[in-house]
């Protein structure tokens, strides 16, 4: 199976050299920026088969012989390694496998990770990885610095997941808590003002050192229950959402944000019937009235508030259908299957599956994931 970034390098130094020329000065608004281009030139030469396997991001292994499969025989958008893959393991190892994943996938991968900082941390655990000791919370870092020590902690962050390969931080948390009680509280910054200043920070300087970043937990967690053990019901009014939970995921979006991950709560002035995650007017006030054209991810799809509710398969259907571009998941070949078989049986458009990988693959390039071939 041929690697579709080397099949595309021509035409990446193709757009670099008419990008770069005098005869190009005078650019069309309207024009078609490279990487889209190149994503399309992709999408066009991908099976099926792979379009589907882009949608997935797997999760809750482990051990890296599990992974293979997923990047090989699935050719998963994406793989999240968890903190045991890295606790009897050195920089080197740790980097060896991650290099192996992607030498066993047609399409480069999303190397993902939740290193979010203090109770959410899965590298800087081990002292083999950050002599220091763990990265510190958000609110930790805005009660002790502000926005510069959030610059230079996300500096240093990226500077270690790139060493590893890791190419995608499932990070900055964007909930707004203030109340010590919530379940959020303490991977949160703090209220909208110190959030937005957190996230922004975050985002604009992941963007610099070309790691991913991903907004979590939209439309934000707020004051409810954990929906990894069961249903959360999120009974404020919209106008508070905007007021407060919208701040810092606007300020995201316009520093350059590449995944939103939306929660499983039910909002109700959203959509009182359905998930945020498999919500199409969830997903519709994200597009339309906030403006994020990027990535929009579940949340993991295994959580009870979903699985108690939606069998495996046909809750990853009704992700895809209601607007999701990947699915976190734990189950991945029989969400691999619902989905394709939803595919194959008009149930869900070729045109909808296109629109998905279409913004993974740019976000790929924009990454320097997907790249020309050295000649």
């Amino acid at each position: 199976m041929k690697r579709f970034f080397i099949q595309a390098g021509a035409l990446t130094l193709a757009l670099i050299v008419c990008v770069s020329c005098a005869s190009c000065v005078n650019v069309h608004e309207n024009e078609v920026p490279p990487e889209k281009l190149l994503a399309e030139k992709i999408l066009a030469e991908m099976t099926l088969e792979q379009k589907v396997g882009q949608l997935f991001l797997l999760h809750g292994y482990d051990v890296l012989e599990y992974n293979l499969p997923a990047a090989e025989e699935y050719n998963a958008g994406g793989v999240i390694l968890f903190a045991g893959y890295f606790e009897n393991a050195t920089p080197e190892t740790a980097r060896a496998g991650v290099e192996a994943l992607q030498a066993a996938s047609a399409i480069p991968l999303f190397i993902g990770i939740d290193e979010e900082g203090g109770v959410v941390s899965r590298v800087s655990l081990y002292p083999q990885f950050r002599s220091s000791g763990i990265f510190k919370s958000p609110r930790q870092l805005m009660e002790s610095g502000g926005e510069e020590l959030v610059r230079s902690d996300t500096d240093e962050k990226c500077e270690l997941l790139k060493s590893l390969g890791i190419n995608l931080n499932l990070a900055p948390v964007s909930d707004v808590s203030t109340n010590e009680k919530d379940f959020i509280y303490a991977r949160s910054a703090g209220n909208a003002d110190a959030a937005e200043i957190y996230v922004r920070a975050f985002v604009e300087e992941s963007v610099k050192n070309s790691v991913g970043s991903c907004l979590k937990h939209f439309p934000g967690y707020g004051d409810n229950e954990d929906t990894h053990i069961g249903v959360s019901v999120d009974k404020r009014p919209y106008e508070r959402l905007e007021s407060s939970d919208f701040i810092p995921v606007k300020a995201g979006i316009k520093a350059g944000v590449g995944l939103v991950m939306v929660s499983h709560n039910i909002v109700e002035c959203m959509d009182a019937d359905n998930p945020a995650s498999l919500s199409d007017e969830v997903h519709r006030i994200l597009r339309q009235e906030l403006g994020f054209g990027g990535i929009a991810i579940s949340d993991d799809l295994g959580m009870d508030a979903i699985a108690t509710q939606y069998g495996i398969g046909e809750a990853a259907v009704k992700a895809i259908e209601c607007g999701n571009d990947m699915i976190t998941t734990s189950n991945l070949a029989e969400q691999y299957e619902a989905v394709l078989e939803a595919v194959q049986s008009g149930r869900i458009s070729v045109e909808r599956i296109d629109e998905s990988v279409l913004r993974i693959l740019e976000y790929k390039i924009e990454l320097g994931i997907i790249t020309e071939p050295e000649e």
